[in-house]
């Protein structure tokens, strides 16, 4: 055999396991097994040689795929436990066992397609690390930090910054728009698991049956519709963070799995047999009462004190109410430049309707309700009449700053009044008078309740 032919046969057997790792059909994996086979026979000299290929993550799911094809055990055992043994030899990826190739050949060709074979898998390995990942930077939303010096902020980063580096799971309590993804990843950030992948899941989001596809993912045919083998979301998050939201939502039946995959640390895809190892950090977090659930039985008792390791408290807008202007801006600063709008301040006014405003959507709310004036707003300082009725109507003068701008606010009335008479109900003619842009004379109309009085 020349070199040239020699180099040849050793990229084919690149190629075949580098295939051979990505193949995720039955049909496919069984061709290239027996080509792989068909080629150490022709560096041997000899016909096809007897054998096989079993690629795995780890010895279980080894071990499961042994015993599904009928693979004498003891040999597997053996393999894992000495190495090396006569017509078998160990296949590793970055540094870990990733499967077993078994032939009738000397030992030394042997242990050259075995290096070989082992690159391959390790370069294929990456390549679908940089893919998942890739996949799941498309789903996450990237976030700058958590914002706010506040009291209660201040405890809340103290507890994550203890909590992150450890791997216990957190449950993670507050109302709806508090930011409890976010906390969940400033944990994920935080921990050791950091440069894995992070992987949110919103269990009231999706229903049971596609839930249960969607965190074990499924095998070619294991229910209709399933043309292809899939990976779930706790196998696609390996070496990382899993963010359950909202599971108080999960169905009854999803809990008693979820319950035996926290317990076991292994699962297995819908419709398949292979075992395999979870190896992620789970994070949930829920709106509602837990406790109360378990009470009145719509919750798994078990699986809540699984999940209830360490508990962290989200706290809502209201109660810290002095985060409220540095929010504000932060919001603003974003919305501007996603709108492509020159808006970069608060007006004192506006900023006294935001702290007075009860934040019943808490964080969430006021982001839409800063984007919103964003948008909508005809200045570069967002104005009172920016912000919606909800916001204003709430916020009852209680002090001389109130007093003030409740007395501001009858003489723009009276003003505004004054114009659209002028102008005989022509807005615009009203809104030039008063300085004004139409839109802006609009909104204050709205917010001022002067509509019935000027059609009137």
């Amino acid at each position: 055999m020349t070199a040239e032919n020699t180099l040849m046969r050793a990229c084919s057997v690149l190629f075949l396991f580098r295939a051979l790792a990505a193949a995720e059909d039955e049909g496919q994996r069984a061709s290239l097994e027996a080509q792989i086979l068909r080629l150490i026979g022709d560096l041997a000299g000899k016909e096809p040689t007897r054998g096989f290929v079993i690629l795995a993550n780890g010895a279980a799911e080894l071990a499961s795929i042994a015993r599904e094809r009928g693979i004498d055990p003891r040999q597997i055992a053996r393999v894992e436990q000495e190495g090396a043994i006569e017509g078998a030899v160990p296949l590793y990826a970055a540094g870990a066992l990733a499967g077993i190739l078994s032939a009738d050949v000397e030992s030394g060709i042997l242990s050259a397609i075995a290096t070989l074979a082992s690159a391959a898998l390790e370069s294929a390995r990456e390549i679908e690390t940089l893919k998942t990942r890739n996949a799941l930077l498309s789903e996450e939303q990237t976030q700058n930090g958590i914002v706010g010096g506040g009291a209660a902020m201040r405890r809340l980063l103290e507890t994550i910054e203890r909590l992150a580096p450890q791997d216990s799971t957190v449950l993670i309590l507050g109302e709806s728009g508090t930011g409890k993804e976010m906390v969940a990843r400033a944990l994920h950030r935080g921990s050791r698991r950091r440069d894995g992948p992070f992987v949110a899941i919103n269990c009231a989001a999706i229903s049971a049956a596609l839930l249960e596809s969607e965190l074990f993912g499924h095998e070619k045919g294991a229910f209709t519709g399933a043309v292809e083998q899939k990976k779930g979301k706790l196998e696609l998050a390996k070496g990382g963070t899993v963010f359950l939201d909202e599971i108080g939502e999960l169905a009854p039946e999803l809990q008693a799995k979820l319950l035996r995959v926290l317990q076991e640390r292994e699962f297995e895809r819908v419709g398949g047999t292979k075992t395999l190892s979870l190896d992620v950090r789970l994070i949930a977090a829920t709106n509602r009462d837990l406790a109360a659930e378990v009470k009145r039985r719509a919750f798994r008792e078990d699986l809540f004190h699984r999940l209830n390791v360490i508990a962290l408290k989200t706290p809502p807008l209201r109660e810290r109410r002095e985060d409220i202007p540095d929010l504000a801006r932060y919001f603003l600063a974003r919305s501007s430049a996603r709108c492509g709008r020159a808006v970069d301040a608060i007006s004192p006014q506006a900023e006294r309707q935001l702290l007075a405003y009860h934040w019943p959507g808490n964080v969430r709310e006021l982001e839409n309700v800063i984007e919103r004036a964003v948008v909508l707003g005809a200045s570069d300082e967002i104005q009172p009449e920016d912000l919606p009725e909800s916001v204003l109507e709430s916020a009852q003068p209680a002090d001389l700053a109130g007093a003030y701008q409740s007395s501001v606010g009858g003489a723009k009335r009276d003003c505004i009044v004054r114009a659209w008479r002028e102008a005989s109900g022509d807005y615009k003619a009203a809104a030039a008078a008063l300085g004004l842009h139409p839109n802006s004379l609009l909104r204050l109309v709205r917010t001022l309740g002067l509509r019935d009085l000027l059609k009137s």
